[in-house]
C-alpha cells in the first residue's frame, strides 16, 4: 500500500504533484490547518503530514497521529511543531533551511541599502509633496565595514554579495575554520573585534541559549559609533529597548529589522525611531522561495517514506538516498546488537558505549547509533525507534560515547556495543557480511559467528564437559529445532558461552531444564526483528 499523506497548508500543484509521480498518496486539503478538530480527528490516517506555518502540530495533535511517521515544513522556522512531542513518538520532522537562503540574504542586503539612504523615510516624504533633499543624507556602501555574525549558509550568502558591493567583511561564526573563511574572502574574528569595527552588523544566526541576546545591551555599546543594524534571522537576538535607547543617544545610526521578539509585531520600541526600517518577517517571502521550500520539502518526504532517505531532518540523522541502501544493513546490525544487550541486562543501565571499528567509523554513525539506542530500549517501550530512542536514553540520564577508530582485526570494519550498569559490564561486537546479513562475532570479548534469527537462545555457563549434549538433548526432547550452535569460552574451566539459533519459541518448561543445571548461570530467550 502507498504511504498516505496529507497536505494541510498552501502548497503548490507542483509540489503535490511531486508526491504523485514518488508513488505517495496526496491528500490535499490546504484550508484544513486552520480547523484544529477536523485535522485532529483524520490525522490517524496518514504516514506523513506537509504544512507551512499555518497547521499547528502541537502535542495534542500528535497524539492523535497514530500512524504518521514524518512532518514535513516548507520554510526553515518549525516553531509551529512540538518537536520534543513528535520525537517521543518517533515522528521525523523535517524543514527545507535552504530554500529561502538567497531570499533571505537578499533581504538582508536590501535593508543596509535601506537604512545607508535612508529610503523608506525618503519615499515618504517626497510622496507627501516634500523636497528635503538635505534631510536625508546617506552613506556609501562601498569600502563600509560588514560584521557577520553567523557565516552559516544564509550568513555565507551576505557575505559573498557584500564582497560583490566592494565591502570589507569580518565574520564572527565559531563553526568556522580559518581555512573555510579564506576561501570565502572574509576576515575571521572575536566578538567584541566585530562590534568594534563594524559599520553595518548582520545577524544570521538560529535562536538557542547562547546567542539569545547576543546583541544586548552591553555588547551593544561596545559597537562603532554610528553603526548601523541589521536583523532578518530571530526576533530576539537584539534587545530591542536596549538598541532603541541607542538610537535615541546617537550611538547606533539605524536599523532594519525583520522579526521581532513577539511577532506579529504590533508595536515594539523600534517603532518610530529615525533610520529605523521595519518589514514583517518578509525574509521569505518571494515567489521563489515559496515554490522552491515546496517542491523540497515535497522530494524530502516523498524520498523518506518510499527510499528510507532522511534529509534536513531536525530531529533525526540524515541519510541520503544514496547512502540509505549501504547504510540499511548496518542499521538492522546496530538494531540487533541494541536488542541483544536490551534483552540480556535486567539492571539500570548507567552508560553505553558504542565502538565503531574499521569501516563503520566513516560511516554515518549518527544513525547507526540511533538504531542500536532503539534495539535496546524496545525490549522496554514496543514502539520506540530512531528518532524516539536518542530522547529517551537523554531523559534517562544515560552517558552515551562513541568511539572510532582504524580498522584492528581480521573485519573490515565492526561495531561493539558495551553498556554498563551498577552490577556489571556487557558488551557484544557484530558486523555485516558480504550476503548484507548481521554476525554476531563476540560475546563478553569472547570470539565466536554466530547467525542471527528470529528466536534465538543465550546461555552462560561454566566450562565443564557433557554441556553440547545436555543443550542439544534438553531442546531436542522439547521438540525444538537447532539451526545454528554456536560455543566459546575465555579459558578452559572458565566462563563459557552458548549461542543458538533455533527455529521457534522454547518452552518455559525446556528453558526451567536448561537452568537446572548446576554449571548453568543462565538463560536467556531472545527475540530480533529480521528477514
Amino acid at each position: 500500500m502507498a504511504p498516505r499523506v496529507l497536505v494541510s497548508d498552501e502548497l503548490s500543484e507542483t509540489a503535490v504533484q511531486i508526491f504523485r509521480d514518488r508513488g505517495v498518496d496526496v491528500d490535499f486539503q490546504p484550508k484544513l490547518g486552520k480547523d484544529k478538530e477536523k485535522l485532529a480527528e483524520i490525522i490517524g490516517n496518514y504516514d506523513g503530514l506537509a504544512i507551512r506555518s499555518a497547521t499547528k502540530a502541537t502535542e495534542k495533535l500528535i497524539a492523535a497521529a497514530t500512524n504518521l511517521k514524518v512532518i514535513g515544513r516548507a520554510g526553515i522556522g518549525v516553531d509551529n511543531v512540538d518537536i520534543p512531542a513528535a520525537s517521543r513518538r518517533g515522528i521525523i520532522v523535517m524543514n527545507t533551511p535552504f530554500g529561502n537562503s538567497i531570499t533571505t540574504a537578499e533581504h538582508a542586503i536590501a535593508l543596509i541599502f535601506a537604512v545607508a539612504r535612508q529610503l523608506p523615510a525618503a519615499d515618504l516624504s517626497t510622496q507627501a509633496g516634500k523636497w528635503e533633499k538635505s534631510k536625508f543624507m546617506g552613506v556609501e556602501i562601498t569600502g563600509k565595514t560588514l560584521g557577520v555574525i553567523g557565516a552559516g549558509n544564509i550568513g555565507g550568502i551576505v557575505c559573498k554579495k557584500a564582497i560583490g558591493l566592494g565591502m570589507h567583511v569580518l565574520a564572527y561564526d565559531p563553526f568556522l575554520s580559518a581555512e573555510r573563511a579564506q576561501e570565502m574572502g572574509v576576515t575571521k574574528v572575536e566578538l567584541d573585534e566585530l562590534l568594534a569595527q563594524a559599520d553595518f552588523i548582520t545577524l544570521h544566526v538560529p535562536m538557542t541559549d547562547k546567542t539569545r541576546g547576543i546583541l544586548g545591551k552591553d555588547n551593544i555599546a561596545k559597537t562603532k559609533p554610528g553603526v548601523r543594524i541589521i536583523n532578518c534571522a530571530r526576533g530576539g537576538l537584539v534587545d530591542e529597548a536596549a538598541l532603541a535607547e541607542a538610537i535615541k543617544s546617537g550611538h547606533v545610526a539605524g536599523a532594519g529589522f525583520d522579526v521581532f521578539e513577539v511577532e506579529p509585531a504590533t508595536e515594539s520600541p523600534l517603532f518610530g525611531l529615525p533610520n529605523v526600517v521595519c518589514t514583517p518577517h518578509l525574509g521569505a517571502s518571494t515567489t521563489e522561495a515559496q515554490e522552491n521550500v515546496a517542491l523540497q520539502v515535497a522530494e524530502q518526504m516523498s524520498d523518506y517514506l518510499i527510499k528510507g532517505a532522511v534529509s534536513n531532518a531536525i530531529n533525526m540523522p540524515s541519510i541520503t538516498a544514496e547512502e540509505a541502501p549501504l547504510l540499511k544493513p548496518f542499521i538492522r546490525l546496530a538494531d540487533v546488537l541494541g536488542a541483544f544487550v536490551g534483552q540480556v541486562t535486567e539492571s539500570a543501565i548507567k552508560e553505553i558505549e558504542i565502538l565503531y571499528d574499521g569501516a563503520t567509523a566513516s560511516m554515518n554513525t549518527r544513525a547507526l547509533t540511533s538504531a542500536a539506542l532503539a534495539g535496546l530500549i524496545r525490549s522496554q517501550v514496543s514502539d520506540v525507534n530512531m528518532v524516539s530512542a536518542p530522547v529517551m536514553i537523554k531523559e534517562k540520564g544515560i552517558i552515551l560515547s562513541e568511539v572510532k577508530r582504524d580498522k584492528s582485526g581480521v573485519f573490515d570494519g565492526y561495531i561493539k556495543l558495551t553498556v554498563t550498569t551498577d552490577t556489571q559490564t556487557r558488551s557484544i561486537a557484530g558486523t555485516v557480511f558480504s550476503d548484507g546479513k548481521p554476525r554476531f562475532i563476540q560475546i563478553k570479548n569472547i570470539n565466536l559467528d554466530a547467525d542471527v534469527g528470529h528466536h534465538m537462545v543465550y546461555i552462560t555457563n561454566t566450562d565443564v564437559p557433557g554441556m553440547i549434549g545436555f543443550i542439544g538433548t534438553t531442546l531436542g526432547d522439547a521438540g525444538v529445532n537447532i539451526a545454528n550452535f554456536q560455543l566459546g569460552r575465555d579459558k578452559s574451566g572458565g566462563d563459557a558461552i552458548a549461542l543458538l539459533y533455533v527455529d521457534g519459541a522454547v518452552s518455559d518448561q525446556a528453558l526451567d531444564k536448561l537452568r537446572a543445571n548446576p554449571a548453568v548461570r543462565s538463560v536467556k530467550p531472545l527475540v530480533f526483528n529480521v528477514d
